[in-house]
């Protein structure tokens, strides 16, 4: 039999003989449906091609089953692994995901979260290094459950899936220290942002001060996320006199790395660096970057598991998730029985 280009709920409801309301009780999962009814509804279904309609159902139950994801760059590699995660699971519990960018632009972060609330999007996901009062009165302020995925809020009083960054940056400080290094730079983003100055630099200065070395704030950068920030950077490390370096950006790291040795810098011999994102980029370079391992699929995935839990009114025991990290120890570091690349 030929399907209709356009079946609607009411040439099923005609086909089988049934309400509208038996039809949407089989579309919608309802279980008080008698299964001899319900077969017929479904092969009606599929013999006549119909879609059932995602808003008109959303209407009908006051959800729309899908999920908005706030997503600083697209492009960055870090952010698209949380994704990954995101959307892995939003399908495994059969939510649609919406995804913005906003290129970390706090303008349009806000005018994000308020155009998928403005969609009545069932939850969403926000990714960003900055949560200014205006960003978090808005999430406060709207109508759905929020998740921060690799975000921090310096209240703590978002739900959120992140890392310990503090002990993050300590442990790989302190590995570089352990290799006899006294100025060791830490590269950050901006010091406004409460995942730098609360987080990052505390980690930074734990580890300085285990070790009996001062903090010295010339050797404190900040650096926007991409490989030509790096090559700024590393020119300013390079003056001074930095012999290390530990840095929350992949990319950054690399455009450290290649200056350093365009300048006749060995690496890691003459200097070492310790990057952050553990990438792919971390991989795919000679030598490779030794990282912080972030287990990001899985900051993403259990994000998404929470905001499933917080749209259905489950309790939730923990809203502050730490996953554990790890130190991958690569070639930019010199490190015990490793073989330099």
């Amino acid at each position: 039999m030929q399907k209709k280009s356009s079946a609607t709920i009411y040439d099923v409801a005609n086909r089988v003989g049934v309400s509208l309301a038996t039809v949407s009780r089989v579309v919608n999962g309802n279980s008080n449906v008698r299964e001899s009814t319900k077969r017929k509804v479904l092969d009606a279904i599929e013999e006549l091609g119909y879609h059932p309609n995602a808003v008109a159902r959303g209407l009908a139950s006051k959800k729309t089953t899908t999920i908005g994801v706030v997503m600083p760059d697209v492009t960055d590699m870090y952010y698209s692994e949380l994704a990954r995660g995101i959307d892995d699971v939003a399908n495994m519990y059969h939510y649609d995901v919406l995804l913005t960018n906003t290129d970390e632009d706090p303008v349009r972060e806000t005018m994000a979260v308020n155009n998928l609330a403005s969609k009545q999007v069932d939850g969403i996901i926000f990714m960003g290094n900055e949560l200014d009062n205006e960003i978090i009165n808005t999430i406060i302020g709207v109508d759905a459950p929020v998740v921060l995925a690799g975000s921090v809020d310096e209240a703590g009083k978002l739900p959120s899936v992140n890392i310990n960054y503090i002990d993050a940056v300590k442990e790989a400080t302190e590995a570089i220290i352990k290799n006899g290094h006294t100025r060791v730079a830490l590269v950050t983003g901006p010091m406004t942002h409460a995942i730098n100055r609360l987080h990052r630099l505390v980690g930074y200065k734990a580890a300085l001060e285990e070790a009996g070395l001062e903090f010295d704030e010339s050797l404190l950068f900040s650096a926007h996320q991409d490989y030509a920030s790096g090559l700024q950077i590393a020119e300013k490390l390079f003056l001074a006199e930095a012999s290390a370096a530990v840095t929350y950006d992949d990319e950054i790291a690399l455009g450290i790395m290649n200056y350093m040795r365009e300048h006749g810098k060995r690496i890691p011999e003459d200097f070492e660096i310790i990057t952050a994102n553990d990438t792919k980029f971390t991989i795919i370079t000679r030598p490779q970057l030794t990282s912080i391992g972030q287990p990001k699929y899985d900051i993403g995935a259990v994000a998404m598991r929470m905001l499933t839990k917080l749209m259905n009114n489950e309790v939730i025991e923990e809203t502050q998730v730490q996953l554990p990290h790890s130190l991958e120890r690569r070639g930019t570091t010199i490190n015990p029985n490793h073989v330099i690349q």
